[in-house]
């Protein structure tokens, strides 16, 4: 068990292989397809121009991602009606929905981890090598489990997104996952594809 504090520094992410588990603390950001839309037109591609409180948001969550990690999440919150937020449930959704943003916005931010389920395909791969980061898989179904690990919601942006949308910054202690795609090319989702595709076509020519 890899037990990692962010924000990661390069040494560290290097030093994770595909199938290591670890225990992720430090300060986290959510951002799902709404959230990875918006970055990549306002601040990567710039092909929108920012509005409302789009500059100051980028602002304050610029230096939270470098060095940090973004999660696949959309969670169930409490205390919405007081702002006494508690996330109630934490699961990961499925990743591969960002995949065409997913290595430009590690570059930009210089993103150290992404984290959801399902893992993602070439283009994060590629990203995770060159940046450098990880891929790391979170347990679905687990979603009261991984809440557990919240400690604190710091903060909330893009609410105009709707909650499951939004970027909530929450602080973790000892979040649970696994390495799934390392900065090294190694992706266990390409290994079980490809083991799968061989199986299928072993199973047609028999």
């Amino acid at each position: 068990m890899h037990k990692l504090t962010i924000p990661l520094s390069d040494e560290v992410v290097r030093e994770l292989k595909v199938g290591d588990a670890v225990a992720l603390s430090g300060t986290i950001v959510t951002g799902r397809d709404a959230a990875h839309k918006w970055m990549i037109e306002t601040f990567i591609k710039k092909t929108r121009e920012p509005r409302g409180d789009d500059l100051q948001v980028y602002q304050t969550l610029k230096p939270l991602l470098q060095g940090g990690a973004i999660y696949h999440c959309g969670p169930v919150v409490a205390g919405l009606d007081t702002g006494e937020y508690r996330f109630v449930a934490a699961g990961p959704t499925t990743s591969i929905r960002e995949e065409p943003y997913q290595g430009d916005v590690m570059r930009h931010f210089k993103l150290k981890a992404v984290i959801g389920k399902g893992g993602m395909g070439a283009k994060t791969l590629a990203a995770c090598q060159e940046v450098p980061a990880v891929y790391l898989h979170a347990i679905g179904g687990a979603a009261t489990l991984i809440a557990r690990s919240v400690q604190r919601v710091v903060g909330v942006y893009k609410m105009d997104f709707g909650v499951p949308e939004a970027m909530w910054v929450i602080e973790v202690q000892d979040f649970p996952a696994v390495v799934t795609m390392d900065s090294h090319g190694g992706s266990l989702h390409a290994e079980v594809e490809a083991a799968s595709r061989a199986a299928l076509e072993a199973l047609l020519a028999s």
